[in-house]
């Protein structure tokens, strides 16, 4: 199944003078003779941008956008009439941010951060409107997970950004200064999620007061589990998130702490608490 607004893998079902008929499933999509090289033919794997064009029909391309569906990026507004403004964002065909979806009146040659959206026809178009585009906070992230951070918008307190192209967050001014621009792109941690659903973020986590509140809260979790967790250096990410609420840098530190403490023993399937002799 074509997954439009995304790149996708699709392989060459046949060619003619019209380009290259890309087949997932039961849908088609055309790669333009333009496009096509030497070494594409019947039967070869393309990594694709899939999208509708104008009529609605699927359309492939080999360049790759700034942002997919669902995705931020900086981009220039190369374009201005009465639909709205038309942005550079690595494709061949510009992409169109409507007049409504600009907070403020855009301006050709300006940078802004684009929000890439499908429309009713499943064509991609772009928003201006961040706020809309961002959700509150889930069980996908949790305090101490290192996630991409887009810097969004100076406040009193430090600057708005966003996460993993999903939540809103700050970072405070006694942190990142006057080292950050609108529209960068950088790795940061959540540093906690409030009560009220804010998130706080940093771009250094990991200190020693860190460290130790992995090590109890892993401490606590061997207590909690008859002595056995099954995490390990080669779990998932995810796994260790779900679980512990940590990101997978901040368990081997924790790890770390208590082994060089001899409270645990390390497995090939887990962490074990050492018996007390």
């Amino acid at each position: 199944m074509l997954k439009f607004g995304r790149m996708n893998q699709i392989k060459v079902h046949a060619i003619d003078d019209d380009g290259a008929w890309l087949q997932s499933g039961r849908e088609q999509a055309l790669l333009p003779k333009y496009e096509l090289t030497e070494a594409i033919r019947q039967g070869v794997m393309l990594d694709v941008f899939v999208y509708a064009d104008g009529s609605g029909q699927p359309v492939a391309t080999l360049r790759q956008p700034k942002a997919e569906v669902d995705e931020f990026a900086l981009m220039r507004a190369s374009q201005i009439n009465v639909h709205g403004a038309f942005m550079d964002w690595g494709l061949t065909k510009d992409l169109l941010v409507p007049v409504k979806e600009q907070p403020k009146a855009m301006k050709v040659g300006l940078h802004y951060l684009v929000n890439v959206r499908l429309d009713r026809e499943g064509r991609p178009i772009g928003t201006a409107r961040i706020d809309k585009c961002l959700s509150a906070a889930d069980n996908t992230i949790g305090d101490g997970q290192e996630v991409d951070l887009i810097v969004w918008e100076p406040t009193e307190l430090g600057v708005k950004v966003i996460i993993n192209h999903r939540f809103a967050g700050l970072l405070y001014h006694d942190e990142v200064g006057d080292r950050l621009n609108y529209g960068d792109s950088l790795k940061g941690y959540i540093r906690q999620i409030r009560p009220d659903g804010k998130i706080d973020c940093t771009l250094n986590m990991g200190t020693r007061d860190d460290r130790d509140n992995a090590r109890d809260k892993i401490m606590q979790a061997l207590l909690d589990n008859l002595g056995f967790l099954p995490l390990h250096d080669k779990s998932p990410a995810e796994e260790i998130q779900n679980r512990l609420g940590m990101s997978k840098k901040l368990f081997k530190k924790g790890v770390g702490a208590l082994y060089k403490a001899d409270l645990v023993e390390l497995t090939g399937v887990g962490v074990r608490l050492k018996e007390k002799s």
